[in-house]
């Protein structure tokens, strides 16, 4: 079992993931992502949704919305949190390598670091294949991601937050196959007793970010340093690319 398909780990982390502010941050998130990508209607994939935070803003704003992901726990608080807004939105349980829909969405995002989760090279590449194939020709895909640049930059070995329920989490880090991939290990610390979490993701610059996203079929890349718009340049907070499907 790879570190994603651990039911455990989301159910676990999940306060400390996804906190009141970060849900609160959504619905300007997607003010900005529809913004970027052009989009004023049509049908919006949310790939590796989560618990549906911009999903549910999406279908706020009059799209069809569908949200993918492959953890069941978190597919249960998206459509819990539809229900709550009053939106409908289509949630499907799916590996992001396998899905796939010819032609269906006018947008697709995949947000908060939620891409560079597989090992292999090819892996990724198909993920992005499948992304091309499933938009509409003129379809926009939005990606958005901690930077390798930035990283560099800011680089901390430890990083500890206190969170209000009086819970510790300890974030240690270090970089693997030649700087490509983080490996994070978190120590949460509550209530006496301590969980220990592990997890690796791939690390992307902006070059090679838009290198692979150009190779998997798309006409044109351009690369933000946020979801506002903001140059990629020495001050890019993110790493976000806008990848445009030629028509």
């Amino acid at each position: 079992m790879e570190w994603f398909e651990n039911e455990t780990f989301w159910r676990e982390l999940y306060p400390y993931m996804f906190p009141v502010e970060r849900m609160e941050a959504a619905p300007a998130q997607v003010e900005h992502v529809l913004a970027l990508a052009g989009c004023t209607q049509g049908a919006v994939l949310d790939l590796c949704c989560g618990p549906g935070r911009h999903s549910v803003g999406f279908a706020r704003r009059g799209f069809q919305v569908t949200g993918v992901d492959r953890t069941q726990f978190l597919l249960d608080r998206a459509s819990e949190r539809a229900a709550a807004a009053g939106v409908n939105v289509e949630w499907v349980r799916e590996d992001m390598r396998r899905f796939q829909r010819a032609n269906a969405f006018d947008l697709v995002c995949s947000l908060f670091t939620s891409f560079g989760y597989f090992q292999q090279d090819s892996e990724e590449l198909l993920v992005l294949q499948n992304v091309c194939q499933s938009l509409k020709p003129g379809g926009v895909l939005i990606l958005e991601m901690l930077g390798k640049e930035w990283l560099a930059r800011e680089w901390k070995d430890a990083i500890s937050t206190d969170f209000p329920d009086g819970t510790l989490l300890l974030q240690r880090v270090r970089m693997n196959s030649e700087w490509s991939r983080i490996l994070n290990q978190w120590y949460l610390l509550k209530e006496g007793r301590y969980r220990t979490f592990e997890f690796e993701h791939t690390v992307y610059s902006g070059r090679e970010l838009k290198d692979r996203m150009l190779q998997a079929g798309f006409e044109r890349v351009d690369l933000f340093g946020d979801l506002s718009g903001a140059p990629y340049g020495l001050n890019a907070k993110r790493l976000v690319a806008v990848a445009r499907k030629a028509r």
